[in-house]
């Protein structure tokens, strides 16, 4: 058993407040759940600032290599997002020996 591990450090936009900020996270964290559902994804950190904000996505699967594959296509699916910039990305890979 294999659990992946992906932390993302995102600078939002033309965002003012913590109710705009919502307004953004909330659709993205969305389209991730909807696009992949076997995946688990939340905000993480950054919550007291409205320019910022971290996502994390975890997965668990029979193989590294397809944890590898899903957070790569999470990742890439969020670095694309026009109104948000991706500032880092850090992925893990866990097995039941770690």
């Amino acid at each position: 058993m294999y659990v992946g591990a992906l932390t993302l450090d995102i600078l939002l936009g033309d965002v003012h407040s913590l109710k705009q900020k919502r307004a953004v996270v909330r659709p993205l964290v969305a389209e991730v759940l909807r696009r992949y559902p076997s995946v688990a994804v939340a905000e993480t950190g950054h919550l007291d600032l409205h320019r910022r904000a971290e996502i994390g996505i975890a997965v668990v699967s029979a193989s590294a290599g397809n944890c590898k594959e899903l957070l790569d296509a999470c990742e890439r699916m969020v670095a694309f997002r026009p109104e948000i910039e991706l500032l880092s990305a850090r992925q893990r890979i866990y097995n039941d020996e770690d």
